[in-house]
């Protein structure tokens, strides 16, 4: 039986498919293995400093519209790209090649596919990615995130394995912090953020709904939202005006740190965020981005919202207005938070890196990969 000399990761340059491309990373580098990363050319744009021996970037595109030009746009793109992945894979020679989603994956899975070597996908979201779908039939394996995943059924369910979704080891650390909710007079610590795309409706809805609650309320906040640059002046003034202490930033590198901290998490529902908030215990209102390709957070939240560990307020509903209402109703009764907190950490899944990794091992030996249909 062969032993993995190493295993080549494959992501798309955003936060949710790099980040739990950088937990198995971790995890695979403890127990010996050479992790390699082949992305876009955005590279590591969040300066994790992704723990792989080499990170290589290829050409790709993703698929902005049906129109014939930006279909042979793309496909040239994507041609380049695995003819570069083909390459760069006859040099690493890596014993698996694991793609995390997003269309910068397609390429190095294409080539690994042409060298032979076995491949997987890991899918984050309650729904099959448009690139994950394309990349399923031709792929050795699949792992999933959630239990059921939608437009996964049939053969694609036969080679699936349910792992979770791995989280990174400072998200581990940080879920040591226990849930302590609000006390009567206390300071009630609110997170905000929503990516790169979806923080500008946070800027424009959240500090409004903040003044508009009791004084007795509002005077207890310390909030830590995240902005994007353009907003940053605006959102602080709002903020100061209102009398609200708050810290806003356009990123923050301690994240984990401070939702550990949260009382309360206002956000969207991308699967990374799904994943660190239930793996740590966290409550919060999750608002999915709107227009996201296949509702994959409406998915997400809806998931979480059912096991009662989340609250799901789609963008279209939320108001100023109806945002202050939730708020106070919530922060008026901790007890609820305490009892949400409790059930997202029980819909969490902690092991998720150790059963990823037993995976990807498993894939790069010729073992069995558990493969089973979903439970």
């Amino acid at each position: 039986m062969a032993v993995a000399q190493s295993i080549m990761l494959a992501a798309g340059g955003t936060g949710g498919h790099l980040f739990p491309a950088f937990a198995l990373a971790e995890e695979l580098k403890r127990r010996g293995v050479t992790v390699d990363l082949m992305t876009d050319m955005r590279g590591d744009r969040y300066g994790s400093g992704f723990p792989a021996r080499t990170i290589y970037q290829v050409p790709s595109a993703t698929l902005a519209s049906r129109s014939p030009a930006d279909v042979v746009r793309t496909t040239m793109m994507l041609a380049r790209g695995t003819r570069a992945a083909f390459s760069i894979l006859g040099r690493v020679k890596p014993s698996a090649v694991i793609g995390f989603g997003g269309y910068p994956t397609y390429p190095p899975l294409v080539a690994a596919r042409l060298r032979g070597i076995p491949t997987a996908i890991h899918e984050q979201n309650a729904v099959l990615g448009r690139a994950n779908k394309l990349l399923a039939k031709r792929v050795t394996a699949i792992a999933t995130s959630f239990d059921r995943t939608k437009f996964l059924e049939g053969k694609l369910a036969e080679k699936a394995v349910l792992t979770g979704n791995p989280v990174r080891q400072a998200v581990v650390d940080a879920a040591a912090r226990p849930y302590e909710a609000p006390s009567a007079e206390g300071v009630i610590r609110l997170l905000i953020f929503g990516g790169s795309q979806g923080a500008r409706f946070f800027s424009d809805t959240v500090p409004l709904a903040l003044f508009a609650l009791p004084d007795a309320i509002r005077k207890r906040l310390r909030v830590v939202q995240q902005a994007r640059e353009e907003d940053l002046e605006r959102v602080q003034e709002a903020y100061s005006e209102a009398n609200i202490s708050a810290e806003i930033a356009p990123f923050f590198t301690d994240l984990p740190t401070r939702m550990a901290a949260a009382h309360l998490v206002v956000g969207r529902a991308g699967a990374s965020t799904v994943a660190e908030l239930t793996v740590m215990g966290r409550p919060s209102i999750l608002v999915p981005l709107p227009h996201a390709l296949d509702n994959d957070q409406l998915n997400n939240a809806r998931r979480l919202a059912e096991s009662g560990g989340a609250w799901c307020i789609e963008q279209k509903n939320l108001s100023p207005e109806r945002l202050a209402d939730e708020l106070e109703k919530l922060l008026i009764a901790p007890d609820g938070l305490a009892a949400a907190a409790k059930a997202a950490k029980t819909a969490g899944r902690p092991d998720a890196v150790r059963n990823l990794a037993d995976f990807a091992l498993a894939l790069a030996e010729g073992r069995k990969t558990g493969m089973g249909r979903e439970s």
